[in-house]
């Protein structure tokens, strides 16, 4: 039987391990200096309001397009990348547990059955057993049962270490899939703005390839009547292939982004050439824009979370690579059973027992466990650093967009004061030219001038739209508190 003294001094022991501190750094998570206020000029609409979680965790719903929201909903239910960032947060709550595993002691079964025969010549043919005779040169048969335990105490707090390492870790493969599904999002809206927006500007040329078909025919019949010479019938000809030779490329573009939107939504390209066939209006940029203050952009945001997690991770295996220079102690003990016959197997005289503590020092090892605290403490700076570099371009990704936002429908507003202007122009010189009271080069002029107006206004349509997109993902939008989150729990 195990004596009661042996019973104590593994209970002080434990209650040692319990008590003692962890050793390396204690994590404190950094506080960066960021500005109260936006440096860009907002837009009109947009405000430094606190946007409710759930409205820019859905910002899609905003735009106000049945389309869009069901390409989104599919997306997330098929978009390989986000399951690859799935089966990643998987893989890290695994390894959580496996390192939390390193908490409890291990126990081990065991059975066997031996049959030995003992030799004359070493002396162990003579040996008795109480009870049993045994010839010098008998075989006997020896059967045994038991459990073996050990259990390595977390004195210098190693493996509470490594648990907090392993839960930052799965925080940050969790902060991992919601960065891919903000920039999956993103790019979902911003190919289907470019398929709509591609369309219309594929609409435009061809409703100006007619027009200018009708400028050709009025110069060639002009020509023939002898009102003019050649040369308007020519020019009129080159501005009109001019624009038929433009579609072709508007035309790959379509393809292009249906062909990714496809391949977003976990589909093969070609997929949704039949559902996006047929043109679209523009989603509708909402009036009202809540941006918020620029620390509150660094808390959701889920790359910076993510920088944030990882030094956190990095912080504690410095921690825990610390205590490998401390010695390491383990309680190991069994329990079973022995018997020559497997009738006396189960009773009181066939118990055995035995526990005990190991103690590992490491006496010599030239350097290498230093040197590895030393890896560890370069690369927690190396994640100090990359977290910092993750709020500034948080930072600057914000900045960017809202500007390109506000401008862009500056720009578009004088395209479309413009665009009226030239329709104007065009209608005048045309009339004018079949009155006889203008020159053709005018009447080509102003063509191509609508044209190239009518298209850029076209393009900025889609512009404004893609930016607001833009906007939304640089603010961490497209997921929700808890929608991807872990309590932490093994």
């Amino acid at each position: 039987m195990i004596r009661q003294g042996g019973l104590g001094l593994v209970a002080a022991i434990g209650v040692a391990a319990a008590g003692c501190a962890a050793v390396g750094p204690d994590y404190s998570p950094p506080e960066p200096a960021v500005p109260s206020v936006w440096q860009a000029e907002l837009a009109p609409g947009v405000s430094m309001a606190v946007e409710e979680p759930e409205a820019l965790g859905r910002w899609w719903a905003t735009l106000d397009d049945p389309m869009l929201t069901r390409l989104v909903e599919r997306a997330v239910a098929g978009n390989l990348e986000l399951k690859q960032a799935e089966a990643r947060v998987r893989e890290a709550r695994a390894r959580r547990r496996q390192v939390v595993a390193d908490y409890l002691p291990s126990v081990d079964a065991s059975a066997s059955v031996t049959r030995q025969r003992s030799s004359e010549e070493t002396g162990a043919g003579g040996a008795s057993v109480p009870g049993v005779a045994i010839r010098p040169d008998t075989t006997r048969t020896l059967y045994s049962a038991g459990f073996d335990a050990s259990w390595e105490l977390d004195l210098f707090g190693g493996t509470r270490r490594a648990v907090e390492a392993a839960t930052a870790s799965l925080q940050a493969s969790e902060e991992d899939l919601r960065n891919t599904l903000v920039s999956l999002l993103a790019e979902v809206g911003q190919n289907y703005v470019d398929v709509r927006t591609t369309q219309a500007r594929i609409a435009i040329a061809e409703r100006n390839l007619d027009v200018q078909r009708e400028t050709y025919e009025i110069a060639r019949f002009r020509f023939e009547a002898g009102l003019v010479t050649q040369l308007d019938v020519e020019q009129a000809r080159y501005n009109l292939e001019q624009t038929r030779a433009a579609i072709p490329t508007l035309r790959i573009q379509l393809a292009e982004a249906r062909h990714r939107l496809a391949v977003l939504l976990g589909d093969q390209p070609g997929a949704l050439d039949a559902e996006l066939a047929a043109p679209a209006a523009l989603p509708e940029v909402p009036a009202a824009v809540a941006v918020g203050v620029p620390a509150g952009v660094l808390r959701r945001r889920p790359d910076v979370r993510r920088a944030e997690r990882e030094l956190a991770a990095q912080t504690a295996r410095v921690g825990a690579a610390t205590a490998d220079l401390y010695p390491a102690f383990s309680l190991v003990g069994s329990i079973g059973l022995e018997a020559l016959s497997l009738s006396n197997l189960f009773t009181a005289s066939a118990r055995t027992a035995a526990l005990g503590v190991n103690g590992l020092f490491t006496v010599f090892d030239a350097g290498r466990l230093r040197a590895t605290v030393r890896i560890e403490s370069a690369l927690q700076e190396q994640a100090l650093l990359a977290y910092e570099s993750a709020v500034r371009t948080a930072l600057e990704e914000t900045e960017n967009a809202l500007v390109a936002f506000a401008e862009e429908q500056v720009r578009r507003q004088a395209l479309r004061e413009g665009t009226a202007a030239a329709e104007r122009a065009a209608t005048l010189a045309a009339q004018q030219y079949e009155s006889g009271l203008l020159d053709f080069q005018q009447v080509l002029e102003a063509q191509r001038t609508l044209l190239s107006l009518q298209d850029q206004l076209a393009a900025s349509e889609g512009a404004v739209v893609s930016n607001l997109i833009a906007l939304y993902k640089a603010l961490g939008g497209g997921w929700t508190p808890g929608a991807a989150g872990s309590d932490g729990t093994p």
